[in-house]
Protein backbone atom coordinates (compact mmCIF):
# COMPACT_ATOMS: atom_id res chain seq x y z
CA UNK A 1 0.00 0.00 0.00
CA UNK A 2 1.22 3.84 -0.73
CA UNK A 3 1.29 5.58 1.92
CA UNK A 4 1.05 9.50 0.96
CA UNK A 5 2.63 11.65 3.23
CA UNK A 6 0.87 15.19 4.98
CA UNK A 7 2.92 17.86 4.94
CA UNK A 8 3.96 18.09 8.51
CA UNK A 9 5.47 14.34 7.63
CA UNK A 10 7.06 15.62 4.78
CA UNK A 11 9.18 18.40 7.16
CA UNK A 12 9.80 15.62 9.29
CA UNK A 13 11.56 13.58 6.20
CA UNK A 14 13.52 16.91 5.21
CA UNK A 15 15.11 16.86 8.19
CA UNK A 16 15.79 12.94 8.57
CA UNK A 17 17.11 13.58 4.87
CA UNK A 18 19.41 16.32 5.75
CA UNK A 19 21.14 14.59 9.00
CA UNK A 20 21.20 11.44 6.50
CA UNK A 21 23.05 14.09 3.58
CA UNK A 22 25.70 15.74 6.24
CA UNK A 23 27.04 12.13 7.45
CA UNK A 24 27.43 11.35 3.81
CA UNK A 25 29.51 14.82 4.15
CA UNK A 26 31.39 13.45 7.08
CA UNK A 27 32.45 10.15 5.39
CA UNK A 28 33.33 12.51 2.34
CA UNK A 29 35.89 14.21 3.92
CA UNK A 30 37.86 10.67 4.34
CA UNK A 31 36.94 9.14 1.22
CA UNK A 32 41.20 8.30 0.40
CA UNK A 33 43.63 5.33 -0.51
CA UNK A 34 44.30 3.91 3.08
CA UNK A 35 41.30 4.46 4.39
CA UNK A 36 39.30 1.18 5.44
CA UNK A 37 35.21 0.84 4.60
CA UNK A 38 34.80 0.11 8.34
CA UNK A 39 36.31 3.35 9.22
CA UNK A 40 34.15 5.00 7.14
CA UNK A 41 31.17 2.96 9.03
CA UNK A 42 32.37 4.04 12.50
CA UNK A 43 32.32 7.94 11.32
CA UNK A 44 29.06 8.07 9.61
CA UNK A 45 27.84 5.54 13.07
CA UNK A 46 28.63 8.20 15.38
CA UNK A 47 27.62 11.58 13.27
CA UNK A 48 23.97 10.29 13.19
CA UNK A 49 24.00 9.04 16.82
CA UNK A 50 25.46 12.46 18.30
CA UNK A 51 22.94 14.10 16.04
CA UNK A 52 20.00 12.37 17.93
CA UNK A 53 19.61 9.99 14.92
CA UNK A 54 19.39 6.34 14.15
CA UNK A 55 21.59 4.59 11.33
CA UNK A 56 18.65 2.64 10.09
CA UNK A 57 20.94 0.04 8.21
CA UNK A 58 22.38 -0.97 11.43
CA UNK A 59 20.86 -4.62 12.28
CA UNK A 60 18.18 -4.61 9.72
CA UNK A 61 18.01 -8.37 9.26
CA UNK A 62 21.30 -8.75 10.33
CA UNK A 63 22.88 -6.15 8.25
CA UNK A 64 26.04 -5.81 10.16
CA UNK A 65 26.97 -1.97 9.44
CA UNK A 66 25.43 1.69 9.03
CA UNK A 67 26.77 1.68 5.28
CA UNK A 68 26.63 -0.37 2.37
CA UNK A 69 29.97 -0.42 1.31
CA UNK A 70 29.91 -0.43 -2.79
CA UNK A 71 33.95 -0.67 -3.63
CA UNK A 72 34.39 -1.40 -7.53
CA UNK A 73 32.37 -4.17 -8.61
CA UNK A 74 29.83 -4.12 -5.60
CA UNK A 75 26.69 -3.07 -6.74
CA UNK A 76 24.81 -2.78 -3.49
CA UNK A 77 24.64 -4.01 0.13
CA UNK A 78 28.67 -4.42 1.08
CA UNK A 79 29.69 -4.85 4.69
CA UNK A 80 31.56 -2.61 6.32
CA UNK A 81 35.08 -4.64 6.83
CA UNK A 82 39.10 -4.04 7.08
CA UNK A 83 39.26 -3.56 3.59
CA UNK A 84 41.50 -0.64 2.21
CA UNK A 85 40.55 1.69 -0.41
CA UNK A 86 43.08 2.05 -3.08
CA UNK A 87 44.61 4.21 -5.73
CA UNK A 88 42.03 3.98 -8.58
CA UNK A 89 39.08 2.63 -6.81
CA UNK A 90 35.37 3.66 -6.91
CA UNK A 91 33.23 3.23 -4.01
CA UNK A 92 29.52 3.90 -3.48
CA UNK A 93 28.55 5.08 -0.23
CA UNK A 94 24.80 4.18 0.38
CA UNK A 95 23.41 5.46 3.70
CA UNK A 96 19.59 5.84 5.53
CA UNK A 97 19.70 7.74 8.72
CA UNK A 98 16.09 7.78 11.21
CA UNK A 99 15.22 10.89 12.89
CA UNK A 100 12.20 11.79 14.73
CA UNK A 101 9.97 8.79 13.27
CA UNK A 102 11.40 9.29 9.85
CA UNK A 103 13.97 8.20 7.18
CA UNK A 104 16.44 9.84 4.74
CA UNK A 105 18.32 7.59 2.12
CA UNK A 106 20.77 8.46 0.16
CA UNK A 107 24.22 7.41 -2.12
CA UNK A 108 27.02 9.19 -4.02
CA UNK A 109 30.03 7.23 -5.92
CA UNK A 110 33.35 8.46 -4.78
CA UNK A 111 36.45 8.50 -6.59
CA UNK A 112 39.51 7.45 -4.94
CA UNK A 113 42.30 9.51 -6.10
CA UNK A 114 42.91 9.02 -10.08
CA UNK A 115 40.46 6.70 -11.61
CA UNK A 116 40.08 5.22 -14.98
CA UNK A 117 38.38 7.86 -17.67
CA UNK A 118 36.15 5.21 -18.52
CA UNK A 119 35.22 4.42 -14.76
CA UNK A 120 34.64 8.06 -14.37
CA UNK A 121 32.70 8.78 -17.13
CA UNK A 122 30.21 6.07 -15.59
CA UNK A 123 30.00 7.84 -12.53
CA UNK A 124 29.05 11.00 -14.30
CA UNK A 125 26.23 9.22 -16.34
CA UNK A 126 25.00 7.64 -13.71
CA UNK A 127 24.60 10.79 -11.88
CA UNK A 128 22.46 12.62 -14.67
CA UNK A 129 20.65 9.70 -14.89
CA UNK A 130 19.42 9.91 -11.22
CA UNK A 131 18.54 13.86 -12.55
CA UNK A 132 16.57 11.92 -15.50
CA UNK A 133 14.38 9.86 -13.33
CA UNK A 134 14.23 12.74 -10.95
CA UNK A 135 12.34 14.95 -13.78
CA UNK A 136 9.84 12.40 -15.00
CA UNK A 137 8.53 12.33 -11.10
CA UNK A 138 5.81 14.19 -11.40
CA UNK A 139 2.04 14.13 -10.33
CA UNK A 140 0.18 12.80 -12.76
CA UNK A 141 3.23 10.79 -14.36
CA UNK A 142 3.72 6.76 -13.70
CA UNK A 143 6.77 5.21 -12.13
CA UNK A 144 7.47 3.37 -15.36
CA UNK A 145 8.15 7.23 -16.80
CA UNK A 146 10.96 7.36 -13.67
CA UNK A 147 12.08 3.97 -14.90
CA UNK A 148 12.00 4.48 -18.36
CA UNK A 149 14.10 7.72 -18.04
CA UNK A 150 17.14 6.18 -15.94
CA UNK A 151 17.25 2.86 -18.59
CA UNK A 152 17.16 5.31 -21.67
CA UNK A 153 20.03 7.84 -20.69
CA UNK A 154 21.81 4.78 -19.39
CA UNK A 155 21.28 2.50 -22.27
CA UNK A 156 22.33 5.10 -25.27
CA UNK A 157 25.17 5.64 -23.85
CA UNK A 158 26.34 1.92 -23.73
CA UNK A 159 25.70 0.51 -20.22
CA UNK A 160 23.12 -1.92 -18.47
CA UNK A 161 21.05 -1.56 -16.02
CA UNK A 162 20.84 -3.45 -12.92
CA UNK A 163 17.17 -4.91 -12.85
CA UNK A 164 17.36 -7.17 -9.58
CA UNK A 165 17.72 -3.74 -7.42
CA UNK A 166 15.54 -1.10 -7.55
CA UNK A 167 14.45 2.27 -5.73
CA UNK A 168 11.53 2.44 -3.15
CA UNK A 169 9.21 4.36 -1.40
CA UNK A 170 10.61 5.39 2.18
CA UNK A 171 9.04 7.31 5.49
CA UNK A 172 8.53 6.05 8.92
CA UNK A 173 10.51 2.48 7.07
CA UNK A 174 13.17 2.88 4.99
CA UNK A 175 11.65 0.47 1.93
CA UNK A 176 8.04 0.93 1.44
CA UNK A 177 5.66 0.58 -1.43
CA UNK A 178 5.97 1.16 -4.62
CA UNK A 179 8.94 0.06 -5.81
CA UNK A 180 10.83 2.27 -8.22
CA UNK A 181 12.41 -0.22 -11.15
CA UNK A 182 15.28 1.53 -13.17
CA UNK A 183 13.93 0.02 -16.24
CA UNK A 184 10.56 0.03 -17.58
CA UNK A 185 7.64 1.35 -20.06
CA UNK A 186 6.27 4.45 -19.64
CA UNK A 187 3.05 5.04 -18.85
CA UNK A 188 3.11 1.95 -16.43
CA UNK A 189 3.26 1.27 -13.03
CA UNK A 190 1.32 3.23 -10.09
CA UNK A 191 0.17 6.57 -10.56
CA UNK A 192 2.49 9.20 -9.00
CA UNK A 193 0.32 11.77 -6.40
CA UNK A 194 1.53 14.55 -4.18
CA UNK A 195 2.52 13.00 -0.99
CA UNK A 196 4.49 10.20 -2.36
CA UNK A 197 8.26 9.96 -0.33
CA UNK A 198 10.50 7.75 -2.56
CA UNK A 199 13.81 7.03 -3.51
CA UNK A 200 15.00 6.53 -7.12
CA UNK A 201 18.62 4.98 -7.27
CA UNK A 202 19.98 4.11 -10.13
CA UNK A 203 22.55 1.17 -10.23
CA UNK A 204 24.62 0.89 -13.43
CA UNK A 205 27.03 -1.56 -14.88
CA UNK A 206 30.10 -0.86 -17.35
CA UNK A 207 29.56 -4.56 -18.23
CA UNK A 208 26.35 -6.41 -18.01
CA UNK A 209 23.70 -6.19 -16.09
CA UNK A 210 23.99 -9.51 -14.88
CA UNK A 211 24.71 -9.54 -10.75
CA UNK A 212 25.69 -12.38 -8.24
CA UNK A 213 24.97 -12.57 -4.64
CA UNK A 214 27.89 -13.38 -2.58
CA UNK A 215 27.73 -16.10 0.42
CA UNK A 216 26.80 -13.42 2.73
CA UNK A 217 23.51 -13.32 1.80
CA UNK A 218 24.10 -9.44 1.24
CA UNK A 219 26.80 -8.62 -1.18
CA UNK A 220 25.57 -7.83 -4.53
CA UNK A 221 28.23 -7.51 -7.53
CA UNK A 222 28.35 -7.53 -11.09
CA UNK A 223 29.21 -11.06 -12.48
CA UNK A 224 31.69 -9.73 -14.52
CA UNK A 225 33.49 -7.96 -12.10
CA UNK A 226 33.11 -4.86 -13.72
CA UNK A 227 32.66 -1.62 -12.24
CA UNK A 228 29.22 -0.31 -10.84
CA UNK A 229 27.85 3.13 -10.36
CA UNK A 230 25.53 4.10 -7.54
CA UNK A 231 23.01 7.09 -7.07
CA UNK A 232 20.53 7.92 -5.06
CA UNK A 233 18.05 10.97 -3.75
CA UNK A 234 14.83 10.68 -1.62
CA UNK A 235 12.36 13.20 -3.00
CA UNK A 236 8.95 14.23 -2.01
CA UNK A 237 6.29 15.19 -4.42
CA UNK A 238 4.87 18.46 -3.60
CA UNK A 239 2.60 20.92 -5.33
CA UNK A 240 2.62 18.42 -8.62
CA UNK A 241 6.62 18.04 -9.04
CA UNK A 242 9.56 15.76 -7.21
CA UNK A 243 11.24 17.53 -4.39
CA UNK A 244 15.19 16.33 -3.95
CA UNK A 245 14.99 15.99 0.69
CA UNK A 246 18.44 14.85 0.28
CA UNK A 247 21.77 16.78 -0.79
CA UNK A 248 25.32 16.42 -2.65
CA UNK A 249 26.06 19.89 -1.18
CA UNK A 250 28.01 18.67 1.80
CA UNK A 251 29.66 16.15 -0.39
CA UNK A 252 30.76 18.81 -2.72
CA UNK A 253 31.86 21.25 0.00
CA UNK A 254 33.90 18.04 1.15
CA UNK A 255 35.49 17.24 -2.31
CA UNK A 256 35.94 20.80 -3.78
CA UNK A 257 37.21 20.11 -7.52
CA UNK A 258 36.68 16.26 -7.31
CA UNK A 259 33.49 16.38 -6.92
CA UNK A 260 32.18 14.50 -9.95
Amino acid sequence: MIYLKTPDEIEKMRKAADLTSRALGEMAKWVAPGVTTHKLDSIAKEYILDNGGRPTCLGYEGFPGAVCMEVNEIVVHGFPSTRTLREGDIIGLDIVAELDGFNGDMCYTFAVGEIDPKVRQLLVDTKASLYKGIEACREGNRIGDIANAVQTYCEHRGYSVVREMCGHGIGRNMHEDPEVPNYGRRGTGPVIKNGMCLCIEPMINLGSRNIVIEADGWTCRTRDRKPSAHFEHTLAVVDGKAEILTTYDYVEQALGDRFI
